[in-house]
């Protein structure tokens, strides 16, 4: 009996820390996540403020959808913002565990994730069910409030930076404008020859109703992980 109060205590114990850790990171996450859509509200408001002499559709607009989601259109583009309801611990492979901050405390490394996608704004428009929306930028929280970024052009947020950097709403709007800038400078692709020359006649006639030829802006080409981190 002595072992199995033992184990006892310690599965209760360790149950009650991994479930307090995981709440804070949640809560923290959710946070972050919450300030991110009041930002995509209040760039859209200022920017529009500026664009008073430009065609309607140029103009930014925020868009929430729920708790855990929000779109953001940028022109012709949407960034698609998503936060995960659960919480996650890395890969071995990752080099977060090279980090002095992860190995003195390995709770460090427990962390929420907030996806942003980039679609083309008219694949929502005209429901086009097949294109496609290309993964630009993750963000990771933990339970103290420190983040980084996994992402194009955000290398000043990266891993290596972990241990001290802290969500404010400053850096969560400068990762927004860095993110409306690339998605202005992602361009959409003309698709390889060979991969469009033969169509049948549902997919033309499903064309000509709902514009539904699979689009997306590296349509054709291959786009590793690579192609989301500096």
């Amino acid at each position: 009996m002595g072992k199995e109060k033992a184990h006892k205590k310690e599965l209760l114990e360790l149950l009650r820390i991994k479930s307090q850790l995981k709440q804070k990171v949640y809560d923290n996450t959710l946070s972050a996540f919450s300030n991110l859509k009041n930002l995509q509200e209040k760039i859209s408001i200022d920017y529009n403020r500026d664009l008073t002499d430009v065609d309607e559709r140029i103009k930014l607009n925020y868009e929430p959808r729920g708790e855990f989601e929000s779109e953001f259109k940028v022109a012709g583009d949407l960034l698609f913002f998503s936060m995960h309801s659960n919480i996650f611990e890395f890969n071995r492979e990752h080099h977060i565990w090279e980090l002095p901050y992860v190995k003195e405390n390995i709770f460090n490394s427990y962390c929420g994730i907030i996806n942003i996608y980039n679609f083309l704004s008219d694949s929502f428009r005209y429901n086009r069910q097949e294109d496609l929306g290309y993964l630009i930028t993750r963000i990771f929280v933990n339970h103290e409030n420190h983040f980084f970024v996994e992402g194009k052009r955000q290398s000043e947020f990266s891993y290596k930076n972990f241990h001290k950097q802290v969500v404010t709403k400053e850096k969560l709007h400068h990762i927004l404008e860095v993110l409306i800038l690339y998605a202005l400078q992602f361009d959409l692709l003309v698709p390889p020859y060979d991969e469009i020359k033969i169509v049948s006649v549902g997919q033309m006639n499903q064309k000509i109703q709902h514009s539904r030829l699979r689009t997306g802006k590296r349509m054709g080409f291959k786009f590793n992980s690579d192609d989301v981190s500096e």
